[in-house]
């Protein structure tokens, strides 16, 4: 992928309010747990290898991610820290997995089968390092019953030659909300199952970024660490109130790429969605749906000189316009996300004006983007 470094658009990562974020959830964080940070989709959207140097620098003790790639690039990068691979990967990879340390998810018995036939194929592998999901009311992967999970326990003490019981570990569905009953529904579910866990491994893991906020949840020991990581609050405006502060790290920022004034009667955009009631001066900004700024932003207002800009006509793939209330040169600023003058524009803006969450906006926002750190 093109990444767009002679353009005047970029996301501006700011590294300290990353550390910050990451040192915050540390302290509030006991001795005997660990803090994972999750950089799964690029480390949603800042830069999974930057972040990750950043959250070592802080006193995070691990890493999670979705899929086996992107723990592979963490290996690559040089980081010899704890990875666990959250997501489902296909069993032949096991060897792979296990060459390079990574830890992997499993969810079924049958699994655990295919994989040890895997491992057999080179004696000299070191062994595979396992978490067992448990589904608790998330539904998505995991053990339901505990007879399901007394059998894959067996098989796994099976093939202990090939395989180490690293960790076991559940996700809550609504950790994020004030009402808490689902949540107390599934913690139950979770001790259920744990009760059949005659030996406990390394790691127990029930707390995402929202349970480590809102919810002491007992014998866990490790937290994947998510949105807050890059300083997003995981409930959006729902639960304000937090233990420690957190700062947003990231801002979008772009130049205008042409301005010009149209007159009253005149349309802007594809299907002519706008037309001017007046004469206007509109400026133009090289950004588009291609880039992740989705293209139902239309109406919705950036900041240019610290005075709000609505969009005008539909976003196009490369670019969209917005309303100025002057003339302005080309290569001004247009704020998408973050402060000008004493105005601000916040991701969770962005995400209420299209109907979404906080962490789709960020991990929407593609690799044609320069991202800048600071």
């Amino acid at each position: 992928m093109t990444v767009g470094t002679l353009r005047n658009a970029q996301l501006v990562i700011n590294q300290q309010a990353i550390f910050n974020n990451v040192k915050n959830a540390v302290q509030h964080t006991d001795d005997q747990t660990d803090l994972f940070i999750v950089l799964k989709a690029n480390g949603y959207g800042h830069g999974a290898i930057q972040v990750a140097r950043i959250a070592e620098k802080a006193g995070a003790k691990g890493f999670c991610v979705a899929i086996l790639e992107e723990a592979l690039e963490l290996r690559e990068a040089g980081f010899n820290e704890p990875i666990l691979v959250l997501g489902i990967t296909d069993p032949t990879l096991a060897p792979l997995a296990a060459e390079n340390h990574i830890a992997l998810t499993i969810s079924a018995t049958d699994w655990l089968e295919e994989a040890a036939a895997a491992m057999a194929v080179d004696p000299r592998l070191p062994k595979l390092a396992i978490h067992v999901a448990l589904d608790t009311g998330m539904g998505r992967i995991g053990f339901q019953t505990p007879a399901e999970l007394t059998a894959g326990l067996e098989t796994l003490q099976t093939h202990q030659d090939v395989f180490i019981f690293e960790g076991i570990f559940t996700h809550f569905a609504t950790a994020d909300s004030k009402d808490d009953a689902y949540f107390k529904k599934q913690y139950a579910n979770f001790q259920e199952l744990m009760a059949v866990v005659a030996h406990k491994p390394r790691y127990v893991h029930v707390a995402n970024t929202a349970t480590s906020l809102w919810h002491h949840v007992c014998g866990a020991n490790m937290v994947r660490y998510g949105i807050s990581t890059y300083g997003l609050n995981p409930s959006g405006r729902e639960i304000t109130k937090l233990p420690y502060d957190l700062h947003p790290a990231l801002t979008f920022t772009a130049g205008l790429s042409y301005v010009k004034k149209i007159a009253k009667g005149k349309s802007v955009g594809y299907g002519a969605t706008y037309t001017a009631d007046e004469d206007q001066w509109i400026g133009t900004v090289p950004v588009g749906y291609a880039d992740g700024f989705p293209r139902k932003m239309q109406g919705f207002s950036v900041l240019v000189d610290g005075q709000p800009c609505p969009i005008v006509g539909r976003v196009c793939m490369d670019q969209f316009m917005i309303r100025l209330p002057k003339s302005y040169a080309a290569g001004t600023t247009v704020t998408i996300i973050g402060k000008s003058g004493d105005r601000q524009v916040t991701v969770d803006d962005l995400a209420d004006y299209i109907g979404t969450i906080n962490y789709e906006v960020i991990c929407e926002f593609g690799e044609r983007l320069r991202r800048k750190y600071v």
